[in-house]
């Protein structure tokens, strides 16, 4: 169907890879890697420059070693930084590969259309490409308001833009990373523990006695420092637990691997609950001095036995307990680890929440070995005036349906972007940075209808990702490691600050976040937002308040500050007040009763694949994060597409074989564009299949990514929304096999 904005596949050429070479460094199997470009250099030619990774969200910092001819020819990890203990991830050493791949997008386009009514992308000048967004902005902004332009940003780019949009006047922003990955665990700890868990987490994995995976994949999700922990704990004889359908890396390495039915994780939970209280193996003193509504908690999880939750789970009823007294036994040091991509099953936080009293049951908050109070560093605000109050925002789309989010909700924007569904406040432009829609989104045919009805769409990116194609302006932006950024500030055991800062000059005509938002406010008469010649001066003067300086980041990339905050741990005894309504850690939720909520959580049967269907479930690779990485030169070579694990019953009965291409059918008809090999392997439970996310890319322009595997969220069609806080669960998914190829049936049909 023709729209008034076609799905375009940008133009661009390119060819070449730079080689990777890796060894494995840890223990245990769990590989951290380094690497190296072809042809040899001595180390006295090398310049190296501080930075922090940007190809995941963990934000290690490293340096990166440039030769004399300009040319990064490493990146190391930085060793004072706790994110990476000086060790990078293969991500991370193959980020270089960004920089030097050769279909990223090289200058400013625009949108045009023939006079037969087609449209492609013409190259156009930085001035024309900010001029043109500009003068949208400022139409939107004088027709509908400031507020009616909404943004889409994930990372470091998308917060350069978010300053933008404050500036002239709009909150109407949603970060996919909330409501598509970890905003459960957000809203289920925070009316909890009063808290936050922390990016990284807060979890002292190094010194836990017992460590319990629910679904968090920790050697695939290559989160650094939690894997050289994991490590670490294995060394010293933790009880590692993992439950999972899948036997994951992680499983490979536990004491126990619980092969959970999926869907059921609550029960299982419950259980563990039920065994902790009715065998008296909770620690007695800690809940009685720091928790609210623990004889509600009692009386609801009376008949949760190991028996009930055998019937649920597939879990035998011995393994339930005695798993319940590996955790008991090593209380308080236990880290029930609250998990990213919580998005399943659409009771996601009430999950979120029993993983949080379990951890109060044991005792297990603000001890060695389990969760730390950790602290970061503020980072001064550079001088500016207020940002303009709003009429409306993304609270006003969450409004009452969602009352405990605490960010903007990715479905709301594209909702209040289509004119039909009549939200009072609509959003009619958007800007987009960091994040791919079509493939992070769990609704395509939202997302499509959402950009078919707004009025314009401007998106930054570093690569011809499938969101460009909806564009009507692209902005090129310079890789990670060829610009500066905002201070690195997480907070951690220790309080530390790390700097990003150029080690070479942009290539082609690509711009760093930074210029291009302070050239569209500029261009928007909001100069005293932007009051900088180069974002180094802002670095500067913020590094400066806090006692150090850019030149002297610029010699050790990671500087740490004492803790004023107070120990790491609680004293034994010690009174303490949480930041909840009780001022207890809250086992009953006052916060979900007196929003009409479930104030325990409880289990609830979710739908069961019908015949012949199996639950998809989906994850990660170590080398990759997301779609952003499949096109990586250096990456795509450790692996260049996805496959579907399948266990060998199902393998026998559909006649499937290893290495076989089927294409992959949901329970609503949708097909997966490409076809998938088959994997057949007993480490995934009958009833379920395993992809990996972020392939399946349909641009061509993407050489080493087009077509390489199967896009695991065209079968997410299905989205379970959580409504306590707007999660969007997208584990309800049923796939069938085709063995040939669909589109070939579709011709013959119509002849």
């Amino acid at each position: 169907m023709k729209t008034r904005r076609d799905f375009i596949k940008i133009s661009t050429v390119g060819v070449g890879a730079a080689a990777i070479s890796y060894k494995a460094l840890g223990s245990k199997g769990f590989g951290l890697f380094e690497s190296k470009l072809e042809g040899p250099v001595s180390d006295e030619d090398l310049t190296p420059y501080p930075t922090y990774c940007e190809v995941c969200f963990w934000k290690c910092a490293a340096w990166a070693y440039v030769d004399k001819k300009g040319r990064i020819r490493k990146v190391l990890g930085n060793k004072n930084d706790p994110h990476c203990n000086g060790r990078l991830c293969p991500r991370g050493t193959g980020g270089v590969g960004m920089t030097y791949d050769e279909d990223r997008l090289k200058t400013p386009l625009i949108r045009e259309t023939r006079n037969d009514g087609t449209q492609y992308f013409r190259e156009a000048s930085w001035d024309e490409a900010l001029n043109k967004v500009a003068d949208k902005m400022k139409e939107v902004k004088e027709k509908h308001g400031p507020e009616a332009f909404g943004l889409f940003n994930h990372g470091t780019p998308g917060g350069q833009f978010h300053h933008l949009l404050r500036a002239y006047g709009s909150e109407s922003n949603a970060e996919p990373a909330f409501a598509n990955c970890r905003g459960p665990r957000m809203s289920a700890y925070f009316s909890t523990f009063g808290a936050y868990v922390g990016s990284p987490e807060s979890t002292d994995i190094r010194d836990t006695k017992c460590l319990v995976l629910i679904g968090s994949h920790i050697g695939e999700n290559m989160h650094n420092s939690q894997v050289q922990e994991m490590s670490e704990a294995i060394d010293n004889g933790a009880t590692i637990i993992t439950v999972d359908p899948r036997f994951s890396t992680a499983a490979a390495h536990s004491s126990f691997w619980l092969p959970i039915k999926p869907a059921t994780d609550i029960a299982l939970i419950m259980a563990w609950i039920h065994v902790l209280i009715y065998e008296e193996l909770f620690d007695k003193d800690f809940v009685e001095r720091y928790t609210f509504g623990f004889d509600q908690l009692k009386e609801h999880v009376k008949n949760m036995t190991p028996e009930w939750a055998y019937g649920i789970t597939d879990i035998e009823p011995e393994q339930i307990r005695r798993t319940a007294k590996e955790m008991a036994g090593a209380a308080p040091a236990v880290v029930i680890h609250p998990g990213r991509h919580l998005v399943w099953y659409g009771d996601d936080t009430q999950r979120a929440r029993a993983m949080a009293i379990l951890s109060a049951l044991l005792g297990a908050w603000g001890k060695r070995g389990s969760l730390y109070f950790a602290e970061g560093i503020k980072i001064p605000e550079y001088p500016q005036p207020h940002y303009p109050e709003t009429k409306w925002g993304w609270r006003d789309w969450n409004g009452d349906k969602y009352p405990l989010a605490t960010m903007g909700i990715t479905t709301e924007l594209l909702k209040a972007s289509i004119p039909r569904l009549n939200y009072e406040h609509q959003v009619k432009a958007w800007l987009i940075a960091g994040t791919n829609l079509p493939l992070a989104m769990p609704d395509k045919p939202l997302f499509k209808e959402a950009a078919a009805a707004v009025e314009f769409i401007a998106v930054m990116d570093t690569m011809p990702m499938e969101v460009t194609g909806y564009a009507d302006v692209v902005f090129p932006e310079a890789t990670y490691l060829e610009r500066y950024d905002v201070i690195r500030s997480a907070a951690n055991r220790e309080p530390n600050i790390a700097l990003r800062m150029p080690a070479i000059e942009p290539k082609y005509d690509s711009k760093p976040g930074w210029w291009i938002a302070k050239q569209l406010g500029e261009r928007l008469g909001l100069h005293d937002y932007f009051n900088y010649d180069d974002y180094a001066e802002v670095i500067d003067w913020q590094l400066k308040k806090l006692g150090t300086s850019l030149e002297e980041m610029k010699k050790i990339g990671v500087k740490k500050f004492p803790r004023k905050s107070g120990p790491l741990y609680m004293g034994e005894g010690e009174d303490f007040e949480f930041n909840t309504n009780t001022g207890k850690i809250e086992l009953y939720s006052v916060d979900f009763a007196d929003h009409g909520f479930d104030p325990i959580p409880k289990y609830t049967k979710h739908p069961e694949p019908p015949a012949n269907f199996y639950r998809l479930i989906y994850g990660r690779a170590p080398m990759h994060t997301f779609s952003r990485t499949i096109n990586n030169p250096n990456l795509s070579d450790l692996m260049s597409e996805n496959s579907v694990w399948v266990n060998p019953k199902v393998a026998d009965l559909w006649g499937l074989k290893k290495g076989q291409e089927v294409w992959l059918k949901n329970q609503d008809g949708a097909i997966t564009t490409f076809p998938v090999k088959i994997r057949v392997t007993e480490r995934i439970r009958w009833d379920s299949v395993y992809m990996v996310h972020g392939f399946g890319h349909a641009n061509k322009k993407l050489s080493r990514a087009f077509g390489r595997g199967a896009a695991d969220t065209e079968m997410i069609t299905n989205v379970m929304v959580d409504p306590i806080m707007g999660g969007t669960g997208m584990r309800g998914n049923f796939i069938t096999f085709l063995k040939e190829d669909p589109a070939l049936n579709r011709k013959e049909a119509k002849a």
